[in-house]
């Protein structure tokens, strides 16, 4: 079942919120607006209904604050060195908005897009078109992301298709906080990541090449750890927390998180061989929905991915898209309570 309400207006189109419900007790809310995951509302075990995903009442606030709550990332998520990359010989200079490297698509990634939209029983599926040159990028790109919300499980399909070779690599900034979004630090939250190794980063955090072992370091998320017990580690003061990408080894699902204080928990389950575990360690104080107060470690980001700066590291897989391609990658999150 699916509902479209008004929300704003951007440029003189109506920004709609459309509300997926499958009947479990689960509901999602998008907007056309970055194609944006605005809430996620599950129930808890004792069968209250919790929106685990931070955000904001108004247009406004996603058009100007940062953090981009809940967007679909691209064209290239995650951090491009020196904003630069050769394809076939050709160099490409991309919009350098993090110091010299290229972030989350450059000056105004698809987050900051207006996307069209279909809408179907348990699903919506935005489309975007980026032309030729758009932040410095090559190609003409046709991008979709379809949501589709049952049995407790949201699941988010990508495609992708270019009329010239370029860099694809896209995914979701939803920020969880399973206490719910109001619900501050997420220091009792229990995360799970199956990664033996990580890609560690120069200053900017753009990977070296290196596929490092998580042996002994607190990104050893294999056997799960109360966040709160890593948070502070001196490994992770640089990051202002976790802000780095795992390498996940394939399993299903490849992560979990779990609250305490309500027993809601997700299991996230993915194609990709990348994950950016990020624990908001650099989002500044604000107002979020419904009054709420957000900041540093309120949440815990999954980003499935690529990883960082693949496109200058043949060593990595590539995210290259060549016209005749299709990209497609499902990433899912399943929710449950005990």
């Amino acid at each position: 079942m699916y509902r479209v309400k008004p929300f704003g207006a951007m440029n003189g189109q109506d920004v709609p919120v459309i509300l997926l419900a499958d009947g479990t007790g689960a509901e999602a809310e998008f907007l056309s607006f970055g194609a944006a995951v605005r809430a996620v509302r599950v129930p808890d075990r004792d069968g209250k209904i919790v929106d685990v995903c931070l955000g904001y009442d108004d247009l406004d606030s996603y058009r100007r604050l940062d953090a981009c709550f809940g967007g679909t990332i691209g064209r290239c998520a995650n951090r491009i060195g020196g904003a630069r990359f050769t394809i076939d010989g050709t160099e490409y200079k991309v919009t350098a908005n993090e110091g010299k490297n290229c972030l989350h698509g450059g000056g105004e990634g698809f987050h900051k897009k207006l996307w069209r939209y279909a809408c179907g029983e348990n699903r919506v599926t935005f489309c975007l078109d980026s032309p030729d040159g758009e932040e410095g990028f090559p190609g003409t790109l046709h991008a979709e992301v379809t949501y589709t919300l049952e049995n407790g499980t949201l699941t988010i399909d990508y495609r992708a298709v270019s009329d010239r070779a370029t860099v694809v690599n896209l995914t979701n900034h939803t920020y969880f906080n399973l206490a719910g979004h109001g619900g501050g630090r997420v220091d009792d939250h229990t995360l799970t990541v199956l990664a033996d190794r990580y890609t560690p980063g120069d200053g900017g955090n753009v990977p070296t090449g290196v596929l490092a072992s998580v042996e002994g370091t607190p990104l050893d998320l294999r056997a799960g750890a109360r966040l709160g017990d890593r948070l502070q580690d001196p490994f992770l003061a640089r990051s202002r927390g976790f802000d780095h990408n795992l390498v996940l080894d394939g399993a299903d699902p490849a992560a979990r998180l779990f609250c305490p204080r309500t027993g809601i928990g997700l299991e996230m389950a993915t194609d990709l061989e990348g994950v950016q575990v990020y624990t908001a360690g650099w989002l500044s104080p604000r107002r979020g929905k419904e009054g709420a107060v957000y900041g540093p470690d309120h949440a815990v980001c999954l980003e499935t991915q690529h990883f960082p700066d693949a496109v200058n590291h043949p060593e990595f897989p590539s995210p290259v898209l060549r016209p005749g391609q299709v990209f497609h990658s499902r990433t899912a999150y399943r929710f449950f309570a005990r």
